[in-house]
């Protein structure tokens, strides 16, 4: 997997997941999440990288996953071995799934 680098115009898109949790099952969101990341997600053709954030409240999950073509996100979701990743993390959690691809990015001067 390659390193995540956020930045316009470069024909990637984002898939981002907002997951709402119950705090004592954040951990284990996280874990199933980071299991399908990675023995299915990451060696799928188009994907550059899957990240997954913990609020620190623990009710909040975001899994963002960087991909090379919608299709390629297209083809990695309706994959049954991905379906059963999704599912036990829905299971879990109440997901909220969006493709995105980046409007701005904003550094500091530097």
């Amino acid at each position: 997997m390659s390193e995540t680098v956020i930045r316009t115009d470069d024909g990637t898109f984002a898939m981002i997941n907002v997951f709402e949790v119950e705090p004592e099952k954040q951990t284990e969101l996280a874990e199933v999440l980071s299991e399908g990341a990675e023995k299915f997600i990451r060696h799928r053709p188009g994907c550059i990288s899957v990240n997954i954030l913990t609020s620190l409240d623990g009710k909040r999950l975001v899994y963002y996953a960087q991909w090379e073509t919608k299709r390629a996100i297209k083809e990695t979701m309706n994959d049954p071995d991905v379906q059963l990743y999704r599912d036990r993390a829905a299971a879990l959690a109440k997901p909220d799934p969006h493709a995105y691809t980046v409007f701005a990015v904003h550094h500091p001067e530097g």
